[in-house]
């Protein structure tokens, strides 16, 4: 296969990738059809087996992708020395940029990633949701411990209320809206953060 050839299939992939995860976010991966794909995509049903063996591959490069390049972003964050509050923004504002560049991908993750991870091809859901619970639990303790958070707080329910509240806007957000994502993860942050730092 020449340079070429291999681009146009690289680039006919992404696009039949990124059908299937609006179908899958849609009509949810267990209610999904290859043919369901394959109709969205405009291809017979045998065509998408020529990219791909089966829909479970194409869930797992969808989710795969999107949780790579999450935590690539995340690890920059992680491993800046940035103080709790500044950490807490960038994990914020890299969140919205996932949802800006992988919004199917992320609603998937949000409605399926437990019950997926039953299965052994996706048990790195699993290992993925305790190292994201981890990173966020040790910013708040670590803001607790150095009064840059409220000593009063509940690190667990801190990280759920902020996990969720950022999480479902995968929901409702459009890329090319009104808002960027960094002025959206700005919004949500100066209303988040004003409930946990202390009170002057």
């Amino acid at each position: 296969m020449n340079a070429i050839a291999g681009n146009a299939n690289a680039e006919r992939r992404a696009e039949l990738l990124a059908t299937a995860a609006e179908v899958f976010a849609a009509l949810g991966y267990n209610a999904t059809t290859v043919r369901r794909i394959a109709d969205e995509a405009g291809l017979l049903a045998g065509s998408l087996y020529y990219h791909f063996d089966s829909k479970e591959s194409m869930l797992d490069e969808i989710l795969s992708a999107f949780l790579d390049e999450l935590w690539a972003g995340y690890g920059t964050v992680l491993t800046a020395g940035l103080g709790p509050r500044e950490t807490i923004e960038s994990l914020v504002t890299q969140s919205f940029r996932q949802i800006d560049r992988h919004g199917p991908a992320v609603a998937i993750y949000q409605r399926e990633s437990r019950h997926l991870s039953a299965q052994s091809r996706f048990a790195y859901l699993t290992d993925s949701r305790a190292k994201f619970e981890d990173a966020w639990l040790r910013t708040l303790e670590r803001g607790v411990a150095e009064q840059a958070f409220r000593g009063d707080l509940d690190v667990r329910l801190v990280y759920r209320f902020v996990r969720d509240t950022v999480w479902v806007a995968a929901s409702w957000y459009r890329p090319g809206g009104t808002h960027s994502p960094e002025e959206i993860a700005r919004q949500y942050l100066s209303m988040v953060l004003e409930g946990i730092t202390p009170r002057i």
